[in-house]
């Protein structure tokens, strides 16, 4: 060990500090000057930092390009420019386009590269250098914990974005965290009974899993509620993150006994592998005298435009689809394609929630101190901005609403239009006891 690594473990333990929860990695030091503000970053001036920290490079750049998008998006409209978005539906009627609490609305950005370690770096470069008031973004869960990890302890809120995990809001939940997208839990109990009606109940299921807290978690809940139904799980395999080639994970499938492949992969991952589990005949195959069958736990649109045909037919469930038809859904889609020329994704639908719902509720509170606005986040109740009526719990800071199963389009009348709405699952289905995750939120920490 170095000898700066030895005197941070020294300081460490002379001060009582705690590894922080990302993968042991030892936590940021977050310093402030001798007439610090009441909390980390309050403004002085006519604007407000956001920090958009998305994966610009690797596995999940795809996403993190429609997210920024959806972040530049959402400033104009908090700002008044464009033309105002899901404000002019969303129920909370707290913002009026001129900035949040007096002040317009600024950005940095970051490349989380789907790295914890760099997004972590880049996160805390927006905090201490660029005066960031609060942290959103990212599409890996493993990024999402790390940096929800270091918002806490340097004092800034973190609206999670693209985090799927049962552990973002579970065992490793933070009370500067909070999360719009759904999680594995509810992928599980939404997904599972079409699967059942689709398939029956005696099918054998073959896992190849990406190796992270995403990946572990999704084929948790995706075993836990087929299996549920009489489903039997052959092997679970678990894939690097970024892989490629999955050829060497496919194989085996060919003569596993399986008749179910479920691909517990994101993004191009997701594309690459379903691509190869195609080409390797796995769609035309028949076994236990039943036709085989993949599915995909969790889809975008973006992976099931890169994976073309190959989606046709395949299951999944999805946060948010373009296609939705209630007002929120459709002025955003308006929105978005008359920015950028083409419909938005669920990341981008998701990140242009949270910077809206984070800045809502600085406005509701009054103050952008961390502890004030998560006490307007907690509990908070609203619709138009898709999805229905939603709530974010206060005892685990998990947002809940209907979650959409999806299946790949056999007709697509174009490029975007690759799948389909195929049960809308209300959020009683999805709901559950927010013990069953574990963890603790503890307490704001306002820097």
């Amino acid at each position: 060990m170095s000898d700066s690594n030895n005197f941070t473990r020294r300081r460490m333990l002379k001060s009582g500090l705690t590894a922080a929860a990302a993968f042991g990695a030892a936590p940021y030091f977050f310093t402030r000057g001798a007439a610090a503000a009441e909390y980390r970053n309050a403004p002085t001036g006519s604007t407000v930092t956001f920090g958009f920290n998305v994966p610009q490079t690797g596995a999940y750049a795809d996403e993190g390009a429609d997210e920024l998008r959806a972040y530049e998006l959402a400033v104009k409209h908090i700002n008044g420019e464009g033309d105002g978005g899901m404000l002019s539906t969303f129920s909370s009627k707290a913002l009026g386009g001129d900035g949040i609490n007096g002040k317009k609305v600024t950005f940095v950005t970051g490349d989380t590269q789907t790295k914890s370690d760099a997004a972590r770096a880049s996160a805390k470069r927006m905090i201490e250098n660029d005066g960031a008031i609060m942290i959103t973004g990212g599409s890996s869960s493993g990024v999402a914990i790390a940096v929800q990890g270091l918002c806490q302890e340097a004092g800034v809120i973190f609206m999670a974005g693209l985090t799927h995990s049962n552990d973002t809001t579970g065992k490793d939940k933070r009370a500067n965290g909070f999360r719009h997208f759904f999680n594995t839990e509810m992928t599980g109990a939404a997904l599972a009974p079409v699967l059942q009606n689709a398939f029956g109940s005696e099918r054998t299921a073959y896992h190849l899993t990406a190796d992270y807290t995403w990946g572990w978690s999704q084929e948790g809940s995706i075993k836990k509620y087929t299996e549920g139904l009489g489903w039997k799980t052959a092997a679970a395999v678990r894939t690097p993150l970024g892989a490629g080639d999955f050829s060497q994970y496919i194989t085996p499938v060919l003569n596993s006994g399986a008749d179910v492949l479920v691909l517990n992969h994101y993004g191009k991952d997701m594309v690459n592998s379903l691509t190869q589990a195609v080409q390797f005949g796995l769609r035309d195959k028949q076994v236990n005298g039943k036709d085989f069958a993949i599915v995909v736990p969790l889809y975008s649109r973006l992976m099931a435009q890169g994976a073309g045909e190959n989606v046709k037919g395949i299951f999944g469930s999805t946060n948010w689809h373009w296609s939705l038809q209630d007002e929120g859904s459709k002025t955003f889609v308006k929105s978005f394609g008359t920015a950028y020329g083409f419909p938005p994704s669920q990341a981008a639908h998701t990140t242009y929630c949270q910077a809206i719902l984070y800045a809502d509720a600085c406005q509701r509170a009054g103050t952008f101190m961390p502890s004030e606005v998560g006490k307007a986040l907690e509990g908070f109740t609203f619709d138009g901005l898709g999805n229905g009526p939603t709530e974010y719990r206060a005892a685990d800071h998990q947002c809940f609403k209907d979650v959409l199963v999806v299946k790949g389009k056999e007709n697509p009348s174009s490029k975007f239009d690759v799948l389909e709405v195929v049960e809308v699952t209300p959020r009683a289905k999805v709901e559950y006891p927010p013990e069953l995750l574990g963890g603790e939120l503890g307490p704001y920490n306002n820097g």
